[in-house]
C-alpha cells in the first residue's frame, strides 16, 4: 500500500484544488523523505536541477514568446479577416470563421488557453451582437481552441515527444490532419445547429475573389510563419527547438514592418508574459519528471503495462480502454498534467502490442484537448465562461453536439493510424 501512496495523495491533492506542480512535487517527497528513505534526499535534488538541464526544453520558453509576441502584431486580425472572407457567407457564418481562426491561428501560437481567451475577446462580442446566444458562442469557442495544440508548434506535442523519446519533427506534421478533421467535424455540427436556430451569416453573399485575394495578400505573412517552420526543419535548416527562435523571428519582424502594430514598448510586456508562461510549465515538468523518478523505482509504469495487457492482448480494445481511461481523468485534471503522468504509464502497454508511438501521441493530446472542453475542471472551459460570464449549465448543454463531434474524430482517429501517420510517413 506505502508503494501506492503518493499517487493515492497526488489525487487527492488535485481534488483539493492544490497547484499542478505543487501537487507533483509534494506526493514524490513523502515517498523520498518517508518511505524510500535510501536514496540521499541531495540525489532528489540534482534531480530537479537536471530535469530542467534538456536542450529540447529550450522550445518551451520560445513558442510560449510565439503567443504572446502575436497578441501584439496585428497577425489575429488580418487571419480572421482573411476566413471571413472564405466562409463567412456560410450558415453560422462567424460560428465558422470561429473555428477557422483556431485552426489558422494553431500553427502560430499552440496555445489552446491563449486561443480561447483571444477569440472570447476578440470574436465572441461580434457573435453575440449578430444574434448567437452566448452561451452557444462560448461553448463554440472552448471547443475550437481545442484544435490549437493539435498544430505545430503545439507545447504538448514538444512534452510528449520528450516523454516518449520520439522526433518532435514527426510529431509536429502528424497534427496537421487530426487538426483539420477537428475542425471540420466542428464546422458539420455548427451548420446542423445553425440551420435549426436560423443563425444568419456574417456575409449575406460570397466575398468576391477580388476581396479574398486581397484579404489573403495581408494574411500571407502569417501563414507563412508555420509553413516556414515545418520547411525549415524538413531541409535541415535548424533542429525543432531553434525552430521556436526562428518563430520568434519571423513574428516580430512581421509585427514590425508588415502589420506594424509592434512597437517597443511591448517588448517588457512580451518578456514579463514568457517568463510568467515558462516558469509555470517548467515548474509543472519537473514536479512531473520528479514524479517520474519515483514511479520508475517502483516500476509503476511496467506494472501498468502488464496489467493492461493481462486485460486483454487486442490491440482494439486496449486503444478503446485507454480512450476511456483519458476521457474520464481528463474531466478531473488538468490536460498537461494529465499527459505528464498517465503517458509513462500506459506508452509500455501500447508499444508491447505494436502501436506506434507518434499516432499514440495524437491519441492522447486530442483525448486531453477534449478533456480542456468538459467539465468540472476543464481549463479552456473555465477560460472562455469566465471571461464571457456564460454559467456552468448552459455551457455544458450546448458544448454538448460538439464533444460528440470531437470523440467521433477521436474514434476514427483511433482506429486509423494510417490516417495519422499518412503525412509522417510521406515526408
Amino acid at each position: 500500500m506505502e508503494t501506492y501512496l503518493p499517487i493515492i495523495m497526488l489525487f487527492v491533492l488535485f481534488l483539493l484544488n492544490i497547484p499542478i506542480a505543487f501537487s507533483l512535487i509534494s506526493s514524490a517527497m513523502v515517498y523520498f523523505l518517508f518511505i524510500n528513505t535510501s536514496i540521499p534526499v541531495t540525489l532528489v535534488m540534482q534531480r530537479f536541477i537536471s530535469s530542467a538541464s534538456s536542450f529540447p526544453l529550450l522550445a518551451i520558453p520560445f513558442f510560449i514568446m510565439v503567443g504572446s509576441v502575436m497578441n501584439y502584431t496585428g497577425i489575429s486580425r488580418s487571419l480572421l479577416a482573411f476566413a471571413d472572407s472564405l466562409i463567412g457567407h456560410k450558415t453560422g457564418g462567424l460560428a465558422h470563421v470561429n473555428v477557422a481562426l483556431s485552426t489558422l491561428m494553431g500553427g502560430i501560437s499552440g496555445s489552446a488557453n491563449a486561443d480561447a481567451a483571444m477569440q472570447s475577446k476578440i470574436l465572441a462580442p461580434e457573435m453575440t451582437k449578430r444574434g448567437y446566444d452566448l452561451p452557444f458562442t462560448a461553448a463554440v469557442t472552448a471547443a475550437s481552441s481545442s484544435i490549437s495544440p493539435v498544430i505545430p508548434p503545439g507545447i504538448n506535442l514538444i512534452i510528449y515527444a520528450l516523454l516518449a523519446n520520439v522526433s518532435v519533427q514527426q510529431m509536429f506534421i502528424a497534427g496537421y490532419v487530426p487538426a483539420f478533421m477537428m475542425a471540420l467535424s466542428l464546422m458539420i455540427a455548427i451548420t446542423i445547429i445553425a440551420k435549426r436556430r436560423n443563425y444568419a451569416p456574417s456575409r449575406l453573399v460570397p466575398a468576391p475573389v477580388k476581396e479574398r485575394l486581397f484579404y489573403f495578400g495581408k494574411a500571407i505573412p502569417a501563414l507563412f510563419i508555420p509553413f516556414g517552420i515545418i520547411l525549415g526543419m524538413r531541409f535541415g535548416l535548424f533542429t525543432p527547438t531553434e525552430a521556436g527562435a526562428i518563430a520568434v523571428l519571423l513574428c516580430s519582424i512581421i509585427g514590425l514592418f508588415f502589420y506594424r502594430e509592434l512597437k517597443s514598448h511591448h517588448f517588457p510586456v512580451i518578456l514579463k508574459e514568457t517568463i510568467q508562461g515558462t516558469s509555470s510549465v517548467m515548474f509543472i515538468i519537473i514536479g512531473a519528471m520528479i514524479f517520474g523518478y519515483y514511479m520508475t523505482l517502483e516500476q509503476i509504469p511496467h506494472q501498468v503495462a502488464a496489467a493492461l495487457i493481462e486485460l486483454t492482448d487486442n490491440k482494439l480494445l486496449l486503444l478503446l480502454l485507454i480512450n476511456v481511461l483519458l476521457l474520464i481523468v481528463g474531466m478531473f485534471i488538468e490536460g498537461g498534467a494529465a499527459m505528464i503522468i498517465l503517458t509513462p504509464l500506459l506508452l509500455p502497454a501500447v508499444l508491447n502490442l505494436g502501436v506506434n508511438p507518434v499516432h499514440f501521441g495524437i491519441i492522447v493530446i486530442v483525448n486531453i484537448m477534449i478533456g480542456g472542453v468538459t467539465p468540472p475542471f476543464g481549463s479552456m472551459m473555465f477560460t472562455v465562461c469566465s471571461i464571457l460570464k456564460v454559467p456552468l449549465v448552459d455551457f455544458v448543454r450546448e458544448v454538448t453536439p460538439l464533444l460528440f463531434a470531437l470523440i467521433t474524430v477521436l474514434m476514427i482517429l483511433t482506429y486509423s493510424e494510417s490516417l495519422v501517420m499518412f503525412l509522417p510517413n510521406l515526408l
